[in-house]
Formats: C-alpha cells, sequence, structure tokens
C-alpha cells in the first residue's frame, strides 16, 4: 500500500504548480481538466478523480475522469441532492466519507471500485463554484488501510478546494469564450443571410457597405470596354478587383496580363510592353511579343501607373489613342485590341498640376475610376479576412488554429496601414508563433511590441513625407505621401501651422484635419520646433 503523503507541503506545492500550468496551457476543457486529475494522481496519490458540471437540465454529468474508462464516466451522472456527489452539489460543502463501503447514500454509480474486504476508500467531494454559484464537484478516492483508525483528511480537503477554486475560474473562462464564439457565429450568419443576392466576387471578400459599393461599380463597369483606374492605399487589393473585372467581362476567356510600372526601368519598360525586334539592341537575339500583343483581344493591367517617367507617358498616350505602336527597333505598326486597367496610390491630381503626369493621359486612363477602401474603413469584413487566412494556413500547415474572442477584437481596434496585405501578414505570422491552436491575445504581435506598422508611419514623418498623398476614401488630400511629390520642410511647417491655426491649435482637429494621428501632430511640432499658442 502506498504510502499517504499527508503534511507532504512539498507534493502539494508541486502539484498546484503544474495544475496552473496545465489550466493555462490548453483551451480544450476536457484536456485540461484530465491533466489536471492525472497530476493529482501522479503527485498526491488521489485515484479515480472525476470533474462533474451541470448541464443545461440541471443535473451533474461527468465531463473529465482518470482512471475510469469511457463506459464508467458515462455512468457518472447525478440528480441535484441524489448521492454524495448530488448533496455536494445542493449543499455547496465539501463531503468526506472515509469508508464508502460503510455509507449508504454512496450510490458507487460509475461501479469502478472494488468494495471488499481488505481495504478501505475514502471518498471526498468539493464544490466547483462560479461566484456564489456551484456549478460542479471534484471528487477523488483515497485508498486507505482498513485497520486505520480516524484517518485525517483535513489537509486534502483543503488542498482539493484550492484546486476547484482554478477549475471553477478555467470552466467560467471557458463557457465565456464559447459563449462570445457563438455570438460571433451568429453574427457571421446573420450577416451572410441578408446579403444574399447582394453583389460578390469570387475571391473577394467584402459584406461592408463600402466594398458592396466596390462590387457594385465591379459588375457595373465590367461588361463594357472603357478603361478603369483603381485607386487606393497600397495593399487594398488593387490587382484582385482587376482580375475581377477581366473575369466579369466578355474578354473572361483571353489573356489577363498584368505589369508593375515601378519595377522596371524606362527602357525595360518599354520592350516589356511594346516587345523589340531581333538586334533592337545588346542582348536583343530573337525577335519577342510584348505585353500589349499578349493581351490581344484581353486585359492589360498596368500597376503603379503613377510611378512611368514622363517620356513613356508620351509613348504610352499614343498606344491608346491609336490603339497601335512599333516594337523596339521596328518600323511596322502592330494593332491591338486590349482593354487598359490601370491602378495607383499616387495621388495623380497633384502629379498632373504639378506637371510630372501629363494631364492628357490622366483624362485616357481615368474613364471610370475606383476607389478602394482602406481596411480600417472595413472593419466589418475583419472576421471574415482573419477566417479565411486561418483556412488558408490550416490547410497549407495541416493544423485547426482559430482565433480568440478577445485576439479577434484587438485585430479589430488595429488602424491596419498595410491593409490586407498587413492583416495577411499577422494572422499568418500569429498562427506560426501561437503555443496551441487557439491564437491568444499575447500570441499578437502587436501585443509583444514587435509590431512596427506604426513606426513606418511615424518614419514617413521624419522623412517629411507624412502628409497623405489621398485621404481614406481614396480622394486626393491635403498633400502628397510616398510615392509623391517631396515637399519641402518649410511648406510642411506652413501646411502644420496653417491647420492649427484654423483648429483654434487643437492638435486632435488638426490632425483630422490633415488625416494625422495627434501623435504624428506631435512629432511635427518638435520636428520644426512649432511653439504652442493658447487661446
Amino acid at each position: 500500500m502506498t504510502k499517504r503523503p499527508e503534511g507532504n507541503a512539498t507534493a502539494q506545492v508541486l502539484a498546484m504548480y503544474e495544475i496552473g500550468k496545465a489550466l493555462n496551457a490548453c483551451a480544450d476543457l476536457t484536456k485540461t481538466l484530465r491533466a489536471t486529475l492525472e497530476i493529482l494522481a501522479s503527485y498526491l496519490h488521489m485515484q479515480r478523480g472525476m470533474v462533474a458540471l451541470v448541464q443545461d437540465d440541471g443535473a451533474l454529468q461527468t465531463v473529465s475522469a482518470h482512471g475510469l474508462n469511457y463506459q464508467e464516466k458515462e455512468r457518472g451522472r447525478y440528480l441535484k441532492g441524489e448521492g454524495i456527489i448530488g448533496r455536494t452539489l445542493k449543499t455547496g460543502l465539501p463531503v468526506v466519507i472515509p469508508n464508502v463501503a460503510d455509507e449508504p447514500l454512496f450510490l458507487n454509480r460509475t461501479r469502478s471500485r472494488d468494495l471488499g474486504k481488505g481495504h478501505a476508500i475514502a471518498f471526498i467531494c468539493v464544490p466547483i463554484k462560479a461566484g456564489r454559484d456551484t456549478i460542479g464537484v471534484l471528487s477523488v478516492d483515497r485508498e486507505t488501510d482498513a485497520a486505520q483508525k480516524s484517518p485525517r483528511f483535513e489537509q486534502d480537503v483543503r488542498f482539493l478546494k484550492m484546486i476547484a477554486i482554478l477549475i471553477g475560474h478555467a470552466v467560467r473562462q471557458y463557457r465565456l469564450i464559447a459563449a462570445e464564439k457563438a455570438e460571433l457565429l451568429s453574427e457571421k450568419r446573420q450577416l451572410e443571410t441578408a446579403l444574399k443576392g447582394r453583389y460578390s466576387i469570387d475571391n473577394v471578400i467584402g459584406y461592408g457597405k463600402r466594398m458592396q459599393e466596390v462590387f457594385a461599380e465591379v459588375h457595373k463597369v465590367a461588361p463594357g470596354r472603357a478603361s478603369v483606374l483603381l485607386r487606393g492605399e497600397s495593399g487594398t487589393g488593387k490587382e484582385m478587383i482587376a482580375r475581377a473585372i477581366h473575369y466579369l467581362s466578355p474578354r473572361k476567356d483571353k489573356p489577363f496580363i498584368r505589369v508593375n510600372c515601378a519595377a522596371l526601368t524606362e527602357t525595360l519598360l518599354e520592350s516589356e510592353l511594346f516587345g523589340h525586334e531581333k538586334g533592337a539592341f545588346t542582348g536583343a537575339s530573337q525577335e519577342r511579343k510584348g505585353r500589349f500583343e499578349s493581351a490581344h483581344g484581353g486585359t492589360l493591367f498596368l500597376d503603379e501607373i503613377g510611378e512611368i517617367s514622363p517620356a513613356f507617358q508620351t509613348k504610352l498616350l499614343r498606344v491608346l489613342q491609336e490603339r497601335e505602336f512599333e516594337r523596339v527597333g521596328g518600323n511596322k505598326s502592330i494593332r491591338v485590341d486590349v482593354r487598359l486597367i490601370c491602378a495607383t496610390n499616387r495621388d495623380l491630381e497633384a502629379a498632373v498640376t504639378d506637371g510630372s503626369f501629363r494631364e492628357d493621359l490622366y483624362y485616357r486612363i481615368n474613364v471610370v475610376a475606383i476607389f478602394l477602401p482602406p481596411l480600417r474603413e472595413r472593419h466589418e469584413d475583419i472576421p471574415f479576412l482573419v477566417e479565411h487566412c486561418l483556412d488558408k494556413f490550416n490547410t497549407e500547415n495541416g493544423r485547426q488554429v482559430r482565433m480568440a474572442p478577445e485576439a479577434m477584437r484587438t485585430l479589430l481596434k488595429c488602424s491596419w496601414t498595410g491593409n490586407v496585405r498587413e492583416l495577411e501578414n499577422c494572422v499568418e505570422r500569429s498562427a506560426t508563433m501561437a503555443q496551441s491552436d487557439v491564437i491568444e491575445l499575447p500570441d499578437l504581435s502587436c501585443q509583444q511590441g514587435k509590431c512596427f506598422s506604426g513606426a513606418f508611419q511615424e518614419g514617413s514623418t521624419a522623412r517629411g513625407g507624412a502628409y497623405p498623398l489621398m485621404r481614406a476614401d481614396g480622394r486626393p488630400g491635403l498633400a502628397s505621401a510616398n510615392g509623391g511629390p517631396t515637399q519641402s520642410p518649410a511648406s510642411e511647417r506652413d501646411r502644420l501651422v496653417w491647420a492649427l491655426e484654423q483648429c483654434g491649435w487643437v492638435q486632435a482637429k488638426a490632425a483630422r484635419l490633415l488625416n494625422l494621428t495627434p501623435r504624428q501632430v506631435g512629432y511635427a511640432l518638435k520636428k520644426y520646433a512649432i511653439p504652442l499658442r493658447r487661446l
């Protein structure tokens, strides 16, 4: 017979430590409770541990057990006041039975104990509470020598009451998370039901008002031939919308060709778009078709159109006007039937004003303009985007990761300066680094001081490009930003002073006027040593 470790404070401290770790390590309540009961058996020799919780019908059902098989555990169901466990639930007080063989109220419903002579089995029950409500019962067996008289169980009861408090807290947290998840799923189902029959685009998520307006515009413009200019911040999904326009158009069976104008020099861009003849330049060993020819009958998507040089703008304008061009090194005109979709995150109106972008080209590409909203203005889509990103991650990695409600609430509050691209990276990074299959709040980079999105914004202020090129709705803002004409510090200072004067030197109002954060305004005040005025 194993010697009872009563008085073994070290064993209890170690058991408490391991149980604390177990209760915080896993979001699966059943696994957590089973681990707790295994620790009680391993460290303190408490056998046949059971945790029974109150169900919706008011009865107690054993949800986790150690030392019992599946059939024995399933038989562990008790009504309130029934047997020792039911009485503990009813009174909310601990119960100790020194020898269950001598107790007529002990039901032995699980039939997991040998009540024959030779040894005594003590049974200890303590209530599991959440606040003042008793929500379950924790019970264990103690095997003792039959000859031992009046064994003392005060220390066991005291220790098990502490464990029951921890279990009660864990059960309560689990149920709160489950309720929040059920509420989110219910809201999702309601939203999906409400949005049935509205506009949608394959592989593009957007249930909110702003994206539904974009989808409506896409469906209207897709059947035509008009050139389309997609406006919006980097990472808002301009290429996906361009593809959607193509595949919703009569040209869907023809090529969709994409060119990033910012990635190529002027010479390479000309060769890439128009092609070249054999021997046109060093290395041109054979004739090569350009992207315009390759897109014949289909759609050509020119991303970052605002980055092309003034000289190339002239060449592109001729192609758009005449629908014909010559390859580099050739003199034969080639006619093409291509629909043009362009995209930019620059303020083209400001570029036209300062002469860096041709006005006639601007009107050629800006026949129909579609503004894509930043993610910070479509927060209702974030839960759906997160779910999509997690589904993709789980499929690629063979996992079942999900987002805890508290972490989701934090994501909803983020400004997402990098828009959907930043959200995708955040979700993938958090899922990869999470310690379990649930992304909790501490798993997010912003909670670890490792999210540098805000630093990029502040860095743009230090570099003299703090003032946004476009407002959040995609229309021209007060000044240019990254990719636009760099303003001199003096003009930035004057603009800041002007905004402060307009707002009575209230920094928060000036920040809204300039489409900045108060923190950025404070940084600019220090940078230009602007003394604050009190009105």
